[in-house]
C-alpha cells in the first residue's frame, strides 16, 4: 500500500511539473517577441540582396537584430514595412519610436528606390545615438532624419503630405499621434501601428481607426494597417 501511495504521489508531482512547463512555454510564446508561424516560415525565404549596396544594408540589419534588439520589430514586420513603402512609391515616411533604427532602415531600403525621406522620432538619447550610428553604417544618413525628444510636441513641426505614418512608441499615445497627424496624411496614405493585439492595443485608438468611415483597417499578426480613403 505504501508503494502504491508513493507511485501516486510521484505521478501527481510529474503531472504538476508538466503542467507548469507547458504553461510557461505558452506564456513565452504569447509574451515573447512575435515570430512568424511555422507555416509562413516554410513558405518564405530570407531576403536576397539585389546588389552589393543592399547586401551591406542587410548585413547591418542582421547585426542590429542580433545585438541591439531593444524594442525593435521582428524581421518579418521590417520586411512588411519595406514592401508597403516601396510598392506605394512612398516619398514621405514618418516613424514614431526609432529605438535603434531597425524598422527605420528597412523602410530606408524602400526610400532608396523611391527617392523618399523618413523622419523618425526617439525620446531616449542613448537609443537615438545608437540609431544615428546605424543609419551611418547603412549609408542612409542622407535620407533619414532623427528628431530627438518628445514626439507628442515635436511632430507639430511636421509638414505633409505624409505617405506612411508608422507608430511604434507609447501605446496610449497612439491616439494623440493619430489626431495630430491625420490631416497631414494624404488620401491613399497608410497608418501602420505596431503591437496591435488584445493585450496592448489602446481602446481609444482602435475605436478611432475602426469606426471612421474615411478609414479602412485590418489587423494581421499584431500589425494594424489603416488606409486613409479620403
Amino acid at each position: 500500500m505504501k508503494m502504491l501511495k508513493h507511485v501516486i504521489i510521484i505521478s501527481l508531482v510529474v503531472a504538476g511539473m508538466h503542467g507548469i512547463l507547458v504553461s510557461n512555454a505558452q506564456t513565452k510564446r504569447t509574451r515573447g517577441p512575435r515570430a512568424i508561424s511555422d507555416e509562413d516560415a516554410k513558405l518564405q525565404k530570407d531576403p536576397v540582396p539585389l546588389n552589393e549596396q543592399e547586401k551591406k544594408v542587410l548585413d547591418v540589419l542582421a547585426d542590429i537584430y542580433a545585438n541591439q534588439r531593444y524594442r525593435n520589430v521582428p524581421t518579418s514586420d521590417g520586411r512588411l514595412l519595406r514592401l508597403l513603402a516601396e510598392s506605394m512609391g512612398a516619398k514621405n515616411v514618418v516613424e514614431i519610436g526609432t529605438s535603434t533604427g531597425y524598422s527605420t532602415i528597412w523602410m530606408g531600403l524602400a526610400l532608396k528606390q523611391t527617392g523618399g525621406k523618413c523622419t523618425t522620432y526617439e525620446i531616449d538619447s542613448k537609443r537615438a545615438a545608437t540609431a544615428r550610428a546605424n543609419f551611418e553604417r547603412a549609408g542612409m544618413s542622407d535620407i533619414i532624419t532623427l528628431v530627438e525628444g518628445d514626439a507628442h510636441e515635436k511632430i507639430k513641426d511636421l509638414k505633409g503630405p505624409i505617405d506612411i505614418l508608422f507608430l511604434d512608441a507609447d501605446k496610449n499615445g497612439y491616439i494623440d499621434y493619430l489626431n495630430k497627424l491625420m490631416p497631414k496624411i494624404r488620401k491613399g496614405g497608410l497608418i501602420i501601428a505596431h503591437n496591435i493585439n488584445l493585450r496592448m492595443a489602446d481602446p481609444k485608438y482602435m475605436k478611432a481607426i475602426t469606426t471612421n468611415p474615411g478609414l479602412e483597417t485590418i489587423v494581421r499578426g499584431g500589425v494594424g494597417i489603416t488606409l486613409k480613403k479620403e
